[in-house]
C-alpha cells in the first residue's frame, strides 16, 4: 500500500510511541494525584509544554493548553475568545473553524467571513477591511488542508492589531506545524496544533495562548491545566507528542527540502491533458492538490484504493457533511467541474520517490481509464 494521505492523519512514529509506552504501563498515575507518582507525572506535564513550546514560541510570552485534539482546540479559541460583537473568519477555514463560527452566528454573534484568492490563501486585504471597534476575535487558517496554501499569519495578525489593538488574533495551524519554519510573534494570541499530524497518536492537541491572555474554559470540572481545560490529562499521548514533535522539528529543514521534492516528482508526473493543479508552488509541499476535470473525485479515490494507492478528495473532517462539493475549492473561485474532480494528495517524510512515481502511474492510468469508460 502507498499511503498518501497524510494531511488526513499520518502513521504514529514507533520510536515516540516506545518512549512514551510506560506512560501506560508504569507511569499510569494521576498527573492531579498529591502521592510522589502523581507529582512526578505533573512535572513531566510542565516539562512537555515547555518542550513543545520551544518548537515554535518561547516561554515566557506563550503558555499551552493540552486539549484532546486540534478541533477541541479551535473550538475552545472561538467560542472562548469570540463572546461579543463580531468575530471576523475567512472562507478558507477547517471545518473546526467554519462550523464553530456559524454557531457563533446561530446564536446571534454577528459573524463575517473574508474571501479567498485563487489559490485558497486568504486576501488580507478584504480581511482587514472587516475589523471593527466591535470585533472580538480573528481566525485566520495558517496553512490551507485544502490547497496547502500559506497565510502570513505574523503580517496578518499586525494588520489586525493595527486595526483593533483589542482585537483577539488566533490561527489553525495544525497542517503546519511541524511542516515548515515559523515563529509565533507577539501578535498572536492563540495558535491550535495537533499530535496526529505529525507522527503522535489521535486523541491530543494543543491550544498555544499568549500568557497575559484572560481566557475562559471550554471544559468545566476538576480545573486542570490551570482551569483552562478540565478531565484527567491523557499522559500518554502528552508525552507521544512531545517527542514526536521534538524528533519532526530536529529533521524540519531536511524534511521540508526531501517532501518539496517529493511534491515536484509527482507534480511533474501527472498527465497535463488529464490533471489540473490547485495548489500552489509556494504552498505547503506537503500538501498537493489537483482535479481531474470531468470525472469525480470521489470515484477516483476509490478506484485508487482498489490499485494500493490512499489519497483523499478534500479534507477528511468534511468528508462526513454529505455536500458534493469542496466549499472551499468553490470559495477559491473554481467552477463545479473543477471542484468534483477534486483530489488531494499529502505526503510525509516517511514515503519514498519509488512510492510516488508509482502514485504518479496509478493516478494517470486510473483518470484516463475513467475517461474512456465515461466516453
Amino acid at each position: 500500500m502507498i499511503y498518501l494521505d497524510n494531511a488526513a492523519t499520518t502513521k504514529p512514529d514507533e520510536e515516540c510511541l516506545k518512549k512514551a509506552e510506560k506512560y501506560l504501563y508504569t507511569d499510569y498515575y494521576n498527573p492531579s494525584a498529591v502521592y510522589a507518582g502523581g507529582y512526578n507525572l505533573h512535572k513531566e506535564l510542565a516539562s512537555a509544554k515547555e518542550n513543545i513550546i520551544s518548537t515554535i514560541a518561547d516561554s515566557e510570552n506563550f503558555g499551552l493548553i493540552f486539549t484532546s485534539c486540534g478541533t477541541e482546540a479551535d473550538n475552545q479559541a472561538l467560542f472562548c475568545g469570540g463572546k461579543r460583537g463580531n468575530v471576523v473568519t475567512t472562507l478558507g477555514e477547517h471545518s473546526a473553524i467554519f462550523a464553530a463560527a456559524n454557531e457563533l452566528k446561530q446564536r446571534g454573534l454577528d459573524v463575517r467571513f473574508a474571501p479567498l484568492n485563487r489559490d485558497g490563501s486568504v486576501n488580507s486585504d478584504e480581511l482587514v477591511k472587516l475589523i471593527d471597534e466591535k470585533t472580538s476575535l480573528v481566525s485566520v487558517i495558517h496553512a490551507s488542508n485544502e490547497t496547502g496554501a500559506i497565510n502570513d499569519i505574523n503580517k496578518i495578525a499586525a494588520a489586525v492589531k493595527a486595526k483593533n489593538k483589542y482585537t483577539l488574533f488566533h490561527s489553525d495551524g495544525v497542517q503546519a506545524f511541524g511542516k515548515f519554519a515559523f515563529t509565533l510573534s507577539r501578535n498572536i494570541d492563540l495558535y491550535s496544533v495537533s499530535a496526529h499530524k505529525i507522527g503522535g497518536i489521535k486523541g491530543c492537541g494543543a491550544l498555544f495562548k499568549r500568557k497575559n491572555l484572560v481566557l475562559k474554559p471550554f471544559i468545566f470540572g476538576g480545573g486542570q491545566e490551570s482551569g483552562l481545560r478540565s478531565g484527567t490529562e491523557n499522559v500518554f499521548a502528552i508525552k507521544d507528542f512531545e517527542f514526536a514533535a521534538l524528533k519532526r522539528y530536529a529533521i524540519l529543514d531536511k524534511a521540508f527540502a526531501y517532501v518539496s521534492e517529493l511534491k515536484k516528482r509527482l507534480s511533474d508526473s501527472l498527465d497535463k491533458n488529464v490533471f489540473r493543479i490547485i495548489s500552489p508552488a509556494n504552498g505547503s509541499p506537503y500538501i498537493l492538490t489537483v482535479s481531474a476535470v470531468g470525472l469525480r473525485g470521489e470515484t477516483l479515490v476509490h478506484e485508487c484504493d482498489d490499485k494500493g494507492l490512499v489519497i483523499g478528495n478534500g479534507a477528511a473532517c468534511s468528508s462526513n457533511d454529505k455536500k458534493r462539493y469542496s466549499r472551499v475549492i468553490l470559495a477559491c473561485g473554481q467552477p463545479e467541474s473543477v471542484a468534483d474532480g477534486v483530489l488531494r494528495i499529502s505526503f510525509s517524510p516517511e514515503n519514498s520517490l519509488e512510492e510516488v512515481q508509482k502514485a504518479a502511474e496509478i493516478l494517470n492510468f486510473t483518470a484516463k481509464n475513467r475517461k474512456s469508460i465515461m466516453e
